[in-house]
């Protein structure tokens, strides 16, 4: 098949390889790599095969880029063709796409993706939201893409989506439950081996999986991740989830909690703790630093 793939960045443009790698053609545009194929999206428009039907793929940022880059292509696509967001856009953003290019008899599938720069060699998970009919015609590089069993049509149009979102939450949870798992290990006084620790858990622990490999290989090269500020961004999935769960009243305090502790991350001197801490010292006279 040849597609179009919007978006080179470390994500689009491993997918564009793999995609490359299995047979299939792509135009590849990006506003800013030098990997692209094409100057524009009209340029990589009218290098895509119609009939049967155009296919462009997006993995840009979600919000104001996918926004006007869903807008550009309403008007260049034509009745019949398909627009695959693959981005980390918010399911609803994704509803409001779809119904805009159904405007026009564009189709719209709403792709999540994980797999991260890993992907390329090991193969993607890719969870759908979308029309049968679409998705049947997304098959051969939906194959192409995913690791073995790593494809599910989720459901409708902004399923894939918010399957994504849930993903990225459940994420969140899970890292920062390691994070606090190697933290008690490397702050007990008994002389444990945390790299060794983290190694035996890898290898029939109930809690064995993906992140945890990445943070025993980090901790067996520093065992004291002396290279690692203690700062983590959010990348907006995590918050929808919190959002979401508080709208469906889904208590969610494990997903909940990570989040915060990400904005905890960013502070060198916290007010909150410094409210704690007077409080502590005005009715027990505990004492603060300064």
């Amino acid at each position: 098949m040849k597609i179009g793939m919007v978006g080179l960045g470390r994500m689009g443009a491993n997918m564009a390889e793999r995609l490359r790698r299995h047979g299939h053609e792509v135009v590849g545009y990006d506003v800013s790599s030098d990997l692209a194929d094409v100057t524009s999206l009209a340029e990589l428009v009218a290098a895509l095969d119609r009939p049967p039907r155009r296919v462009v793929w997006l993995m840009v940022p979600a919000g104001d880029a996918t926004h006007a880059t869903i807008q550009q292509l309403a008007d260049l696509l034509d009745t019949g063709d398909l627009v695959v967001d693959g981005g980390n856009a918010n399911y609803r953003d994704s509803q409001r796409h779809a119904d805009q290019l159904a405007g026009r008899g564009i189709a719209f599938v709403d792709a999540g993706v994980s797999g991260g720069m890993w992907g390329l060699e090991a193969g993607y998970s890719i969870m759908a939201g979308g029309e049968e009919a679409d998705i049947a015609h997304l098959r051969p590089v939906m194959d192409a893409l995913v690791a073995d069993g790593g494809f599910a049509h989720v459901g409708p149009t902004s399923a894939g989506h918010y399957v994504k979102m849930v993903h990225n939450g459940v994420e969140y949870a899970l890292m920062q439950a390691y994070g606090e798992g190697y933290e008690l290990l490397a702050a007990s006084e008994l002389p444990i081996d945390v790299p060794a620790t983290l190694q035996v858990w890898r290898h029939g622990s109930v809690v064995r999986s993906w992140l945890l490999d990445l943070l025993a290989d980090a901790v067996a090269a520093d065992p004291e991740l002396s290279g690692v500020r203690g700062y983590a961004e959010d990348s907006g999935e995590g918050r929808w989830a919190v959002q979401t769960a508080v709208d469906l009243v889904v208590p969610a305090p494990t997903i909940a909690g990570a989040l915060f502790a990400r904005f905890a991350s960013r502070q060198d001197d916290s007010p909150t703790m410094k409210a704690v801490a007077v409080l502590r010292d005005r009715f027990g006279g505990h004492g603060v630093r300064s």
